[in-house]
């Protein structure tokens, strides 16, 4: 497996991003995460505040329409974290930290899935139930656990 990471970390794109002192390199693709994060936590919060009661009196409809922003946002992120990935694989591939923060990730999307089945699946009638209010209250923590572990690798 080191073979593996090493290898990533050695090619010319790992080398470029991590070692280059352009700002289209490394301070670009951590912008670009960056941005990513907002852009997908931002549009999950609208929608995971307004299931778990705030702002009763917006309609649940209209917010159908932040699903393809958060997919924009979750897939610049998988790319600019692969990008960030590759320019430090021996090092990140190796801490409980990053794989605790995929784990976290992989659970909030299987949540926000579901979230997207209660509310607007076929069948669904845009009630809020306990169960809906639950897993909204389980979105915002998962992606605030996210984002904690991902700022926490800086330090590990």
């Amino acid at each position: 497996m080191m073979d593996v990471l090493a290898s990533l970390e050695g090619s010319g794109f790992g080398t470029w991003l991590r070692e280059s002192g352009s700002i289209w390199a490394y301070p670009a693709v951590l912008t670009a995460h960056t941005l990513g994060m907002g852009v997908l936590v931002g549009a999950s919060a609208v929608l995971d505040l307004r299931l778990v009661g705030c702002a009763p009196r917006i309609p649940l409809e209209p917010l159908r329409s932040l699903f393809p922003i958060m997919w924009a946002g979750f897939w610049l992120n998988a790319v600019t974290g692969v990008a960030l990935f590759v320019a430090d694989a021996t090092t990140k591939g190796t801490t409980t930290v990053f794989m605790a923060k995929l784990g976290i990730i992989v659970v909030a999307v299987v949540v926000l899935f579901d979230i997207k089945r209660r509310v607007y699946g076929p069948g669904a009638r845009g009630v809020v139930t306990p169960r809906v209010r639950a897993l909204a209250a389980a979105s915002l923590a998962l992606w605030l656990a996210a984002i904690v572990t991902g700022r926490y690798m800086a330090y590990v």
